[in-house]
């Protein structure tokens, strides 16, 4: 995050103090700052350079909070919240069931003029909203370790998955559980980046309408998203991101090009709907899926056979998954044995620790394209990245940087993978890139995809363990996720 970026975000947290002494929660005040964000940004947009026709009707724009004062101001943001969430299509789907929950007119009018008025958003990077959120999360995270956001998925991370798979013009982007959209807003972002002189207008129409598509369960995280693909230019009615719906249950009925997702980490599944009061229900139950392979609890595991359902035939997938996923019997050996031979499982990134608000998380990326049905297996190698040993990270004192995945996407080998070269022989022991051949997989144990090779240095020389700071983080998370899985155990004992 830039220095500007982070001045921001210290503001934004500073006026989080005093709307908390209000009685405002942090989540409840992320988002009254989106809606004030959205109406500074959309009045921005509608001037030079941008020249955009206005989103919101001028009655309900910026400038008609910043004529108010007083009670006249509560009164008419109140308004203005109502009747942009009976507006059509995402314009309507973001202010769906807004409410104003400042309640000091004079904090309203600070939050407005000093917070969100005296900064130019629009000329920032591209999803300044999206940091600011992340770093109040970040904040928030770090007092209520169990608050939301524990899984926001690095930007780093999500533009080099993205730089490795290369969204083109043509393609339909899905993210089955899209959080903030931070996927969705990356691949269209890297095809205005790189195509946007060249676009024909029915690919502009194809960007702007039918580029992107996600759900997401959790109402409050969906306008979010929504907010953002709004603000870069994508209008779609109906609204592309499907809110409140548990995209798990059941096949949309459609099929996308690319699929790139952060599914929400956690043992158990259970199917879950929103009521009529906006509150999550769930029922302990496993997915009874036709076009599954197999039929289990495991949230990860239902979440990998569903995006490969979700892909046209030589679609292409990218999706987060904990260490279990890669390990695991029965059902999970299920799962990657018939991925493997039903598709072209041809890369894995290892995941360093300490890069996600959750601690002790272990996690990696699978590649993989869909086919078409035959005999033979698909997958023929498998590539793996080990960006895990030796290597140590903090959300704190060592973020994850882009510049520490240039490696690996230079391995990954974007504009053709055919022609990559392995860094690990046995005269380079310490090489992170290795191709492992579908034969030696189908003799591992259970068809074991936790690979690793490289010798981990703080197993064999003190000298080489990481910073104490960095090293009792470490020990904090692995003793977290020991206590998480005995609590898991003694809830399923409970029954």
């Amino acid at each position: 995050m830039s220095n500007p970026t982070q001045q921001i975000v210290n503001k934004a947290w500073n006026f989080a103090h005093v709307l908390r002494d209000d009685g405002l929660s942090y989540m409840a005040y992320t988002e009254q700052i989106t809606f004030l964000l959205f109406l500074k940004m959309a009045d921005e947009l509608t001037k030079p350079p941008y020249n955009r026709r206005p989103m919101v009707p001028p009655e309900l724009g910026w400038h008609s909070l910043l004529e108010r004062d007083g009670d006249e101001l509560e009164v008419h943001y109140r308004h203005i919240l109502e009747e942009l969430g009976k507006k059509p299509g995402m314009l309507g789907a973001i202010f769906k069931k807004a409410r104003q929950e400042i309640q000091s007119p004079a904090t309203l009018r600070r939050l407005i003029v000093d917070l969100i008025g005296s900064e130019t958003w629009s000329s920032m990077q591209a999803d300044v909203k999206g940091d600011i959120y992340e770093g109040l999360l970040a904040k928030s995270a770090a007092e209520s370790p169990k608050g939301a956001g524990q899984y926001f998925t690095p930007r780093q991370l999500i533009q080099a998955i993205v730089d490795c798979v290369r969204p083109a013009p043509d393609d339909t982007v899905c993210d089955p559980a899209c959080g903030t959209g931070g996927f969705l807003l990356a691949a269209h972002d890297y095809v205005v980046k790189h195509y946007g002189k060249e676009l024909d207008p029915d690919q502009k129409k194809h960007l702007k309408k039918r580029f992107v598509h996600g759900w997401e369960l959790v109402p409050n995280t969906a306008r979010l998203c929504v907010m953002n693909l709004y603000l870069h230019g994508i209008d779609a009615d109906p609204c592309p991101v499907r809110s409140g719906i548990d995209s798990l249950a059941t096949h949309p009925g459609e099929h996308f090009s690319l699929v790139l997702t952060n599914p929400p980490f956690g043992k158990k599944s259970s199917i879950a709907i929103v009521n009529e009061e906006g509150d999550l229900e769930k029922e302990d139950t496993a997915y009874e899926r036709q076009d599954f392979w197999t039929t289990t609890k495991n949230k990860q595991l239902n979440f990998l056979q569903h995006v490969k359902s979700l892909l046209k035939i030589h679609g292409r997938c990218a999706i987060v998954v904990p260490d279990n996923v890669l390990f695991e019997g029965g059902a999970g050996e299920t799962v990657r044995r018939n991925l493997l031979k039903q598709c072209d499982v041809h890369t894995l990134l290892r995941l360093p620790t300490g890069i996600f608000y959750a601690q002790g998380v272990k996690a990696n990326v699978l590649f993989f394209d869909a086919k078409p049905a035959q005999e033979n297996p698909w997958t023929k190698k498998l590539w793996v990245y080990d960006l895990r040993t030796n290597m140590h990270f903090t959300l704190k004192t060592n973020p994850l940087k882009r510049a520490d995945l240039d490696d690996f996407v230079a391995c990954y080998h974007p504009k053709n993978r055919h022609r990559r070269k392995a860094t690990w022989s046995d005269d380079q022991p310490e090489g992170r890139w290795r191709c492992y051949d579908y034969d030696e997989i189908s003799k591992r144990d259970k068809w074991n995809l936790d690979i690793f090779w490289l010798r981990d240095k703080t197993l064999e020389d003190s000298d080489d363990l990481p910073d104490p700071d960095i090293l009792a983080q470490e020990i904090a998370d692995d003793l977290q996720t020991a206590l998480d899985q005995f609590t898991a155990v003694a809830g399923g004992l409970r029954g």
